[in-house]
C-alpha cells in the first residue's frame, strides 16, 4: 500500500485550474456567524496554517466521541445504568463542538489573511467534515439512549445525515457551484446547545414529553422532514436549473448518476446486514457499526470531492465496498440450508472488528496519500505557512466561505 498513488495527471491538472465557487444564503451564516468569525480570526496568529485550524477542530470532535464512548459505549447510560455520564463531560463536549465549529468557520478566512488559499484547503476541510458526519450524530444518540431510540432507528438517522451531506457535493459535481446548505449552521448550534443543556440539567431532561412526544422522536422527525422539505428539493431544483440554463457541467444522465452508485451500494449493503444479521449486529455493536459505515462513507465522499474539484469522472464503485460485500454475505447467508454451521455471535462480532480496522487503515492511507501528493505537486506543506512574505490584509466584513491552502 505504501507505493500507491491516488491522484493521476488529470486530477492534478484539474486542481491547477480549480476555482472555488459557492453560494451561501443561510440567514444564520450570513448575518451572525460570518461577522463573528471575521472578528475571531483577527486573534489568530498569522503563523498558524489554516489546515492546522481545520485539523484541530476535527480532533476536538474525535475527543468528544471517545470521551462519551468511554462512559456510554452501547448507548445505555441515558436510561438504563444507575450511574449517569458526568455533567462535566457534556459541558466539555459542548465547548469542544462549538470551538470546532468556529475553527471550521475561520480556517478559510485565515487562508485569505495569510495569502495561502488553494484547493488543498477545501479538500482537507470537506474531507474531515465527511468523517464528522458520523461522529456528531452519535453524541445525540448517547443523550437519548437506546431504550427510546433503538439502534436500528439510529442507523437510518445516520443514513439520512450521510445523504444530506453527500447530495450537495453531487450537486456541485453537476452544477460547478457549492450551494452551502442551511442545515449545517443550525445543526451545529442545535447540537452544541443540546449538549450544554444536558450538562446543566442531566440526560433525564430529554425524557420530558413535549406535546405528548419524547424529544428523541421530535429530533428524529425533524431530521427527516428538514431533508425532504428544505434540502433535497432545493438540490433537485438547482441541478435542473443548471441544465435548463446550460450553466453547469452538462453531464449526460449516465455520468450524472455515477456518484450515486457507490453511496447507494453502501446503503444497500449496510442495511442488508442490519436487517438480516443472524445475531443482530446492530444491537450487539451499534457504535462500532456506525463507525464502520461512517468510514466507508467518508472514503466515498472524499473521492467524489476529488472528482468534482478536479473536474474528472466520478468513481462508479469503491474498492472498499468489496470487503463489505464479503462480510455481509458471510453474516446474512442462511447457513443451515447450505449445510453449514450457524455463524456465532463471536465470529460475526470479529468480522465487524476486522472490517472496521481494514477500512479505517485504508481510508487514512488514502487521505494521507492525497494530501501528500497535492503538497508535492504544489510544493507546499499542509500544516505550515510558507516563509515568503505574506499580505497584511484582513477579511472584509462581508467575507464569505473562503478556500484554504
Amino acid at each position: 500500500m505504501i507505493g500507491i498513488k491516488y491522484l493521476n495527471d488529470a486530477h492534478l491538472k484539474g486542481f491547477e485550474k480549480y476555482k472555488y465557487n459557492c453560494v451561501d444564503t443561510s440567514i444564520l451564516s450570513v448575518y451572525v456567524m460570518h461577522p463573528f468569525w471575521n472578528k475571531v480570526v483577527l486573534f489568530c496568529p498569522r503563523w498558524i496554517a489554516p489546515n492546522l485550524l481545520t485539523f484541530t477542530g476535527f480532533l476536538l470532535t474525535v475527543v468528544n466521541f471517545f470521551l462519551i464512548a468511554y462512559y456510554d459505549y452501547d448507548f445505555r447510560a441515558a436510561t438504563e445504568t444507575p450511574i449517569p455520564i458526568p455533567d462535566w463531560v457534556w459541558i466539555l463536549a459542548a465547548i469542544n463542538l462549538f470551538v470546532a465549529y468556529t475553527l471550521d468557520g475561520i480556517d478559510g478566512k485565515q487562508a485569505r489573511r495569510t495569502g495561502t488559499s488553494g484547493p488543498l484547503g477545501e479538500l482537507f476541510d470537506h474531507g474531515l467534515d465527511s468523517y464528522s458526519a458520523v461522529l456528531i450524530p452519535i453524541y445525540m444518540f448517547t443523550i437519548f439512549g437506546a431504550a427510546d431510540l433503538p439502534p436500528v432507528r439510529m442507523f437510518f438517522i445516520t443514513l439520512n445525515v450521510f445523504m444530506n451531506f453527500y447530495l450537495p457535493h453531487v450537486e456541485k459535481y453537476l452544477t460547478g457551484v457549492m450551494f452551502l446548505p442551511w442545515g449545517y449552521d443550525f445543526v451545529m448550534w442545535g447540537v452544541s446547545i443540546t449538549l450544554a443543556i444536558t450538562g446543566i440539567f442531566g440526560a433525564e431532561f430529554w425524557q420530558i414529553p413535549v406535546f405528548g412526544m419524547k424529544p428523541c422522536h421530535i429530533f428524529e422527525l425533524t431530521l427527516y422532514i428538514s431533508a425532504v422539505i428544505t434540502s433535497h428539493p432545493i438540490i433537485i431544483y438547482n441541478v435542473y436549473k443548471s441544465y435548463r440554463d446550460k450553466t453547469g457541467k452538462m453531464r449526460s444522465f449516465r455520468e450524472a448518476i455515477r456518484p450515486l452508485v457507490p453511496l447507494s451500494s453502501l446503503f444497500i449493503l449496510c442495511t442488508l446486514w442490519v436487517l438480516c444479521s443472524r445475531n443482530g449486529i446492530i444491537d450487539m455493536e451499534p457504535r462500532l457499526y456506525f463507525v464502520m459505515c461512517g468510514t466507508l462513507f467518508s472514503n466515498i465522499c472524499c473521492r467524489l470531492i476529488v472528482a468534482q474539484m478536479s473536474d474528472t469522472r466520478a468513481d462508479l464503485w469503491n474498492g472498499l465496498l468489496n470487503l463489505l460485500c464479503v462480510v455481509t454475505l458471510f453474516s446474512v447467508l442462511p447457513y443451515p440450508s447450505l449445510g453449514l454451521p450457524e455463524l456465532s455471535i463471536e465470529i460475526e462480532r470479529y468480522l465487524l472488528y476486522g472490517l472496521t480496522v481494514c477500512v479505517t487503515i485504508a481510508h487514512l492511507h488514502y487521505g494521507a496519500g492525497v494530501v501528500r501528493e497535492m503538497c508535492h505537486h504544489f510544493r507546499i506543506r499542509c500544516f505550515k505557512i510558507p516563509t515568503s512574505p505574506l499580505p497584511q490584509t484582513t477579511p472584509p466584513a462581508d467575507d464569505m466561505e473562503d478556500i484554504e491552502l
